[in-house]
């Protein structure tokens, strides 16, 4: 009973924390549309902002020639 009790509680964890990952969608100043997975990072020294691309390639942007950045809704 304990070893169902605790499958139950990793699935429900599980199921809680890939609900957690969304994707981000940034729009640059030159009409691009990029969709991140997962949040993108933005580093303040060398001002460049770096995600995921559906791929998982790390990628990177340079914060000046993205315009807007937004969650995507999840439903």
């Amino acid at each position: 009973m304990k070893k169902l009790a605790a499958l139950i509680a990793a699935c429900a964890v599980a199921f809680t924390l890939a609900a957690c990952s969304s994707n981000y969608v940034m729009h640059t100043t030159d009409g691009r549309t990029i969709v991140a997975n997962g949040k993108p990072t933005v580093d303040d020294e060398t001002g460049m902002i770096s995600y995921k691309d559906a791929n998982g390639t790390k990628q990177q942007i340079n914060r000046s020639n993205v315009k807007e950045m937004a969650e995507m809704d999840q439903e």
